[in-house]
């Protein structure tokens, strides 16, 4: 695949006038044999969307092109080799495509998990990472990065342990303290908890735990015009424990710290049965809902906006987003995929990233990411 062809005409080009105030964003293109270089190009060729902001796509230059023929689409970016001299300096136009070399195991791969989807899709998010932690003032700077699914397997395969990016992004950008959030029309949900067993999460969960969610999940409401955030927060047990007889971390680890919450001001109530609650909250009962594990908060949220939800990671010094839908090799490489989700995706990216976030952490000045790999020794450096 050769480079996309750059317009003569600058205005064609998509070149941004001087004074240009749009933030920079960073899309990560994802497992390459999955549905993300599908949805980043049809997200892309909404007009609107595309002029809000100037776009960095970190991936592979062959995937996109395939893509937007398969879609009957013309590819419209500048296309740049990521580690060229090039590529460090000023790029005046709208949409540039931070192009890797593609790998001989990708050029007739599979469309399912593979150790050189792991390795691309790792390379991706660790340079935009970087890029995002740039200091103010470098050509290479972006102000937020938008990641599109990756496959755990694939990392794994590739000799990655991280559980997702979530914990990625945290180790990366010295977060010291974080959650998921999950943004949809008619719900919004924070995590307590991650990519844990079941089994596990009595074992990590503190009042600490729960109260961070609670408050950057307030913090994410007011970031969203919601002045004065209504917070239902779950219990962890059936009946939110029905007072001690199905558990007691209701007792000893939720209601602490919805205490703790209310007395800084926060509008929190509960804890409230995981199987009711939700009801409420689409009824607008509630402006966020806190789960106290993974699938107790994405089952509602996927039930009820699958095409539309999406995940942000809060408490980073930077803003990240994610379409909430995983890698679908199943339809990948069919032109079957709805983009809608990235859309929503792209546009909280830029509606985050064009004013100040109460969300957010501050960044470390003068620092890039932070090193570091989980072992096969049970390191995981993101706790």
């Amino acid at each position: 695949m050769g480079d996309a062809p750059t317009p003569k005409d600058p205005s064609a080009a998509g070149a941004p006038a001087r004074g240009d105030t749009r933030p920079v964003i960073g899309v990560t293109m994802g497992d390459p044999m999955g549905i993300g270089p599908e949805v980043i190009v049809k997200a892309l060729s909404d007009r609107h969307l595309r002029g809000s902001a100037r776009w960095i796509i970190y991936g592979m230059n062959g995937f996109l092109h395939m893509e937007a023929d398969r879609a009957g689409l013309t590819p419209e970016w500048f296309r740049v080799a990521h580690s060229s001299a090039r590529a460090g300096q000023s790029l005046d136009h709208d949409c540039v495509v931070m192009d890797f070399d593609m790998p001989d195991a990708l050029v007739h791969a599979r469309h399912e998990p593979c150790k050189a989807g792991g390795f691309a899709s790792k390379a991706f998010v660790e340079e935009a990472i970087s890029d995002a932690m740039r200091p103010v003032g470098d050509p290479r700077r972006i102000d937020a990065v938008v990641t599109a699914p990756i496959s755990k397997e694939s990392w794994s395969m590739a000799g990655y342990r991280w559980p997702g990016h979530t914990e990625l992004f945290a180790f990366r950008t010295r977060a010291k303290r974080c959650c998921m959030a999950f943004v949809a029309p008619k719900l919004r949900v924070t995590l307590a908890t991650t990519h844990l067993p079941l089994m596990s999460i009595r074992d990590v969960l503190t009042i600490g735990r729960v109260f961070d969610p609670i408050d950057l999940g307030h913090r994410l409401c007011r970031d969203l015009g919601i002045e004065q955030p209504r917070i239902a927060v779950c219990g962890l047990n059936p009946h939110a424990g029905e007072q001690g007889l199905f558990g007691d971390e209701e007792t000893r680890l939720i209601e602490p710290a919805i205490a703790m919450a209310r007395a800084s001001g926060i509008d929190a109530q509960g804890p409230f049965p995981g199987d009711t609650i939700f009801r409420d909250a689409l009824a607008g009962r509630f402006d966020l809902v806190v789960a106290m594990y993974h699938d107790q908060g994405l089952i509602p949220v996927k039930l009820v906006a699958f095409d539309s939800a999406v995940n942000t990671t809060l408490g980073l010094p930077i803003v990240r987003t994610s379409p909430d839908h995983g890698t679908a090799f199943g339809i990948a490489g069919q032109g079957r995929a709805d983009a809608g989700a990235m859309v929503e995706a792209m546009r909280l990216a830029v509606r985050l990233a064009r004013a100040p976030r109460e969300s957010g952490a501050e960044a470390h000045p003068g620092h890039g990411p932070a090193k570091g790999e989980p072992g096969a020794s049970g390191l995981r450096p993101w706790e």
